[in-house]
């Protein structure tokens, strides 16, 4: 290794970019947080990851919701 190393040009950033994530600034109340910290302690996973995971889930849940009522709205139409 060198005994000194030149910084002069160097610049500042995150170590690896990550271009499938952007960084946001979210209020959440304490206990939410707290909640997710302590699933992530039991997981060990992190926990935005897991907030993250379970907002994929509302949204997947969601869709799945909206595609049931749309049917269940067609048959009751066919069948009358």
């Amino acid at each position: 290794m060198r005994k000194e190393y030149d910084f002069s040009d160097a610049v500042r950033g995150p170590a690896v970019k990550q271009p499938s994530k952007t960084r946001i600034t979210i209020m959440l109340d304490r206990d939410v947080i707290a909640a997710f910290r302590a699933r992530a302690k039991d997981t060990g996973g992190g926990y935005q990851t897991a907030i993250n995971q379970a907002l994929r889930e509302h949204l997947a849940n969601d869709e799945l919701e909206t595609t049931l009522r749309r049917v269940v709205r067609e048959e009751i139409r066919n069948a009358g």
